[in-house]
């Protein structure tokens, strides 16, 4: 084993961003290995390769014991002290057993070993590239599809998009590049793998982050998200600043730019208020409402909307008022303006007391 071989050692760990210490020690690991397959003996050794010349000393280790040797990996007080008088027992004797030409024989076995290890520690780099960012978004490139899985190159690691995280109707073409939400980085023998989502609220959070640096400075809060993916979503927001069409942007440029990236899909932003009657009746935009009333023990708001707008408070399949209950963690009852004076003039009279 020459100097070339060290150097290239250490430029590989340079150029891969590895510690070479790290691939030193997989070399010896690797002289170990090849010193024991060479001599067909497992007996316990310590290997010394100078770091300049390239020189390789394999010395044997046995321990010291008061009795009986086994001759392998251990050796009588008695021999021991016949070496150093100054051994006691449980102390350990090297000697060395470097065999002829043992460098071009661990040189082989040295290359492999380093190539796994070089493996090993790009994918721990990965992995711990990727944990970081969990709960956040990437951009990827369409790789292939597979049982409805959809897999993303992301670089050095492929990202997994399983059928429940995808949105429904959304159609993935190769090489299309595409933005997803990490949700989880999981660590395998065949290095980490990066679960993503289309679908998980935090998606869209991270597109507003992007898109509205407001929200990304924080002068512009998101409070609650709620999200029925490639359908509608509605965001509610809040600023010490009482103007929030930042979100909007000029002509609602930055929103548009999100429904485009989530393929149209609609998206309501909500004011925000400490008070639940007008932070529901806010929830059920863009539909009017005419009166709120709140049931604080049960959590439920009572709303009444003119009667043209009960369809449109409602939502097609009811979907308004469910991601404003969603969205507001109340449940939300609502009733057209004829409806709430019907069940009115139907109450009985209170009875007057004589």
């Amino acid at each position: 084993m020459n100097a070339d071989f060290i150097s290239a050692i250490q430029e590989l760990g340079k150029e891969k961003g590895i510690d070479p210490e790290l691939l030193f020690q997989a070399v010896d690991d690797a002289l170990v290995a090849a010193y024991k397959k060479n001599t067909g003996t497992n007996q316990n050794v310590r290997v010394e390769m100078n770091k300049e010349t390239g020189e390789i000393h394999v010395y044997a280790q046995r321990t010291v014991v008061d009795g009986e040797a086994d001759g392998i990996n251990e050796i009588t007080l008695e021999d021991a002290q016949a070496i150093n008088p100054q051994y006691l027992a449980g102390d350990i004797v090297e000697v060395e057993v470097t065999p002829k030409n043992f460098g071009r024989i661990a040189a082989q076995n040295a290359k492999q070993f380093v190539v796994q290890r070089i493996r090993e520690a790009e994918r721990g780099q990965v992995y711990e590239r990727f944990q970081s960012r969990a709960n956040d978004i990437v951009t990827g490139i369409i790789e292939h599809m597979e049982n409805q899985n959809v897999y993303i190159d992301l670089g050095k690691v492929e990202a997994v998009l399983t059928p429940n995280e995808q949105i429904p109707g959304e159609i993935y073409q190769y090489h299309e590049r595409m933005k997803t939400y990490i949700v989880e980085v999981k660590r395998t023998n065949k290095g980490p793998q990066i679960m993503v989502s289309r679908t998980h609220p935090g998606l869209l959070k991270r597109l507003f982050e992007l898109e509205v640096p407001e929200i990304y400075d924080g002068t512009v809060e998101v409070k609650s998200i709620a999200r029925e993916a490639g359908s509608r979503t509605k965001l509610a927001v809040w600023s010490a600043d009482p103007n929030v069409g930042a979100c909007v942007g000029h002509k609602g440029m930055r929103v548009q730019t999100i429904v485009n990236e989530l393929r149209g899909e609609k998206i309501d932003i909500v004011k925000y208020s400490e008070d639940p009657a007008q932070y529901v009746a806010n929830a059920l935009s863009p539909a009017k409402v005419v009166k709120t009333t709140v049931n604080e023990a049960d959590k439920i708001c009572r709303v009444v909307v003119p009667d043209y707008q009960l369809s449109l408070a409602i939502g097609k399949e009811g979907q308004n008022a469910r991601l404003a209950a969603k969205l507001t963690g109340w449940k939300i009852d609502i009733k057209s303006e004829t409806q709430a004076a019907e069940e009115a003039a139907a109450e009985p009279a209170p009875v007057e007391e004589a």
